[in-house]
């Protein structure tokens, strides 16, 4: 049973870990659950927690998911909260403004009015690892709620390819110009709604690191072998980085 209230996930304390309850640790008066997905033959469901409270356990910010020793319950719960949210966004039409129902079919909802369909909101956004020789750029987001380096990243803009992101985003955010650029793989990233598109790229490092302070605290380049805290392997930015300071990128 996925609990959300918020950006925060109703745990259940498990050992030095967490897990997700199950739908015998509720009230059988507990307010309808919304069916999400089946995973391995289990059912999960979603709940509004906004007006629920459980005494036996605790409500945590979604970022805790990325350390999760059980890497399943970490995905059920990112992927439960997209979902949720989407389905919480959309129990009206946002044409006729009705009422809108489940499609039996497929994972949408439809309107019984004016059959407007809707299915969940993917949003597209690149990650990019801008390398020169043995260093790497990393910056640090003025959003990042934990105190570690990632990589430049962005969502894509109406009417740009892919590849045209993330040279606009490098330069927004880091002032430079990249070369070579290379898709390397994708990633879904329920906690944002988004798919994530890396690509490694060049860039000559005696250019001026000139960062969009609304978007970057900081930014430089780091020699490998010696890289600060960085994102986890959860994340593609975190296996992006390993790979480049493993000498495999």
């Amino acid at each position: 049973m996925l609990c959300y209230r918020g950006n925060e996930l109703l745990l259940k304390k498990s050992g030095e870990d967490y897990e997700i309850p199950r739908k015998r640790d509720f009230n059988e008066d507990t307010e309808s659950p919304v069916f999400l997905f089946s995973i391995n033959s289990d059912h999960c469901f979603g709940l509004d927690g906004s007006r629920l409270n459980h005494s036996s356990f605790e409500y945590h910010d979604l970022f805790i998911l990325r350390n999760l020793k059980n890497k399943e319950f970490a995905w059920i719960g990112a992927v439960g909260h997209q979902l949720m949210t989407w389905h919480t966004n959309n129990k009206y039409c946002g044409r006729c403004g009705s009422k809108t129902e489940m499609k039996k079919d497929e994972r949408a909802t439809v309107c019984p009015d004016c059959n407007l369909v809707n299915y969940p909101k993917i949003s597209p956004a690149i990650i990019v690892a801008i390398t020169c020789k043995d260093k790497i750029l990393l910056a640090k987001g003025k959003h990042y709620k934990g105190d570690f380096y990632s990589l430049v990243a962005g969502y894509v803009d109406i009417g740009e390819s892919i590849e045209e992101t993330v040279v606009r985003e490098v330069k927004e955010e880091v002032g430079l110009d990249i070369q070579k650029l290379k898709y390397y793989r994708s990633q879904p990233w329920p906690f944002s709604g988004s798919v994530m598109l890396g690509f490694t790229a060049e860039a000559d490092d005696k250019q001026p690191i000139i960062i969009e302070e609304n978007e970057i605290k900081e930014a430089g380049w780091f020699e490998r072998g010696n890289l600060p805290p960085y994102s986890s392997g959860v994340s593609i930015s975190g296996v992006l980085i390993a790979a480049f300071d493993k000498g495999i990128l």
